[in-house]
């Protein structure tokens, strides 16, 4: 799998929030997009994510030189962010079939394996609106993390975790990153995206004067 930004850019309104992304991401690697709250990190990841359109430029996803339908890309992506919601009724458990419902595992992970994987055995059928931020942030990293898709999508994965959460995510990542894209939105907190292979600063990609829009 190989995803492609050409001459990305967003705008509201009048004002863009970046312009001219381009930008090539290879399986294997992590990558980061780094910015400020409120840069548009998180608006080039969903972008990128197919939840949202470009104001300009094209996104292209490959599998062997082929390209991917565009009707077809959201088999190909797992995203989670603060603005991504757990079914709160739900139980852990009721949570996990659910989701097998409509997307496989990696590896054939099946619900007892994924839930050992968060550790929150214990939880399993607590519903999950009793759950911490920290535990709700466990599930919804896992979910995202050990689906089987190539591109991973993380918006601030390290909030609401604690330090023995954050050594979490980073194992999990580590662990299941072969062969797939994983690309992390920070606020540059270093434990959430200094294993990263390449970067992306997003304010290397604002318009200094928009009225020439």
């Amino acid at each position: 799998m190989e995803v492609m930004l050409e001459n990305i850019g967003r705008k509201y309104n009048r004002e863009w929030i970046f312009r001219n992304v381009n930008f090539s991401f290879l399986p294997g690697n992590a990558y980061a997009i780094l910015g400020s709250n409120g840069s548009g990190k998180s608006t080039l990841l969903q972008i990128i994510s197919g939840h949202l359109q470009p104001t300009n430029g094209k996104i292209t996803f490959e599998q062997n030189g082929v390209k991917i339908p565009d009707e077809l890309v959201f088999r190909q992506v797992s995203i989670t962010g603060p603005y991504v919601e757990l079914i709160e009724e739900f139980t852990l458990a009721e949570m996990v079939d659910f989701h097998l419902k409509f997307r496989k595992f990696r590896g054939q992970i099946d619900e007892n394996q994924f839930i050992s994987l968060t550790q929150l055995g214990r939880n399993r059928h607590k519903p999950l609106k009793y759950f911490s931020s920290g535990m709700k942030q466990r599930v919804k990293l896992a979910l995202t993390i050990l689906s089987d898709v190539p591109v991973v999508l993380l918006d601030e994965p390290a909030s609401n975790l604690d330090a023995a959460g954050i050594e979490w995510y980073r194992s999990l990542v580590a662990d299941h990153l072969t062969d797939r894209i994983i690309i992390i939105c920070s606020n540059s907190q270093p434990a959430e995206h200094d294993f990263c292979r390449e970067s992306i600063l997003i304010n290397d990609f604002k318009m200094k004067d928009v009225s020439k829009a």
